[in-house]
């Protein structure tokens, strides 16, 4: 049995949408892309330590997958983050059939996604992890399939956007597992679902 993991960056007000650049996800008419930018530096780091430095398989809706295609690849392999997403195995939940998936090992999730993910974490395997993906994130609230959740909270408030946490999502107790946070005041928490 595997579990599943989100990773998210989000704004004090709950925004997880496009923190690394305006062009990232500008759906919606939202035009405060990349509020997370100036943070990388102290982010990074930790964001590594806490959450990626244990192996994992990622998981990605697939606005998400096409944005770290056009990026990770080309990045050298000596960055420890490049090689972690490069060398991970990807599944890409997609409506479209039609569209390559040319960023590997990837595998499409289509159809019933949810009985898709829910026999992919049935399966042996190291930890699947979510990273971005809102709508993806959406869908796994409400069917109940997140283990952790491991989040940097930025001490930024943009509005609009859209938000970790939307509407409609199923109430419950989550347990603090870590807590920590970086100089330039980004907060750290990973949670565990209790309920």
């Amino acid at each position: 049995m595997r579990e599943l993991a989100i990773l998210s960056f989000v704004t004090l007000d709950g925004v997880m949408q496009s923190p690394t650049s305006p062009e990232e996800d500008p759906s919606g008419g939202f035009a405060g892309g990349g509020w997370g930018a100036p943070y990388w530096a102290e982010v990074m780091p930790q964001v590594y330590a806490e959450a990626m430095s244990e192996p994992y398989d990622l998981l990605f809706g697939r606005k998400t997958y096409d944005v770290f295609a056009s990026h990770w690849p080309h990045v050298g392999g000596d960055d420890p983050v490049a090689a972690r997403l490069n060398g991970g195995r990807k599944y890409v939940a997609t409506r479209s059939g039609a569209h390559p998936l040319p960023w590997g090992p990837s595998t499409r999730i289509s159809g019933d996604v949810v009985g898709e993910i829910r026999k992919l974490k049935s399966g042996d395997g190291p930890l699947v992890q979510v990273h971005g993906s809102a709508d993806l994130i959406q869908t796994l609230l409400a069917h109940d399939l997140i283990d952790e959740y491991r989040l940097w909270t930025f001490p930024v408030v943009v509005g609009g956007g859209k938000r970790l946490f939307a509407d409609g999502v199923l109430p419950g107790d989550l347990k603090l597992m870590r807590s920590g946070s970086t100089e330039n005041g980004v907060v750290m928490t990973i949670y565990r679902r209790t309920f």
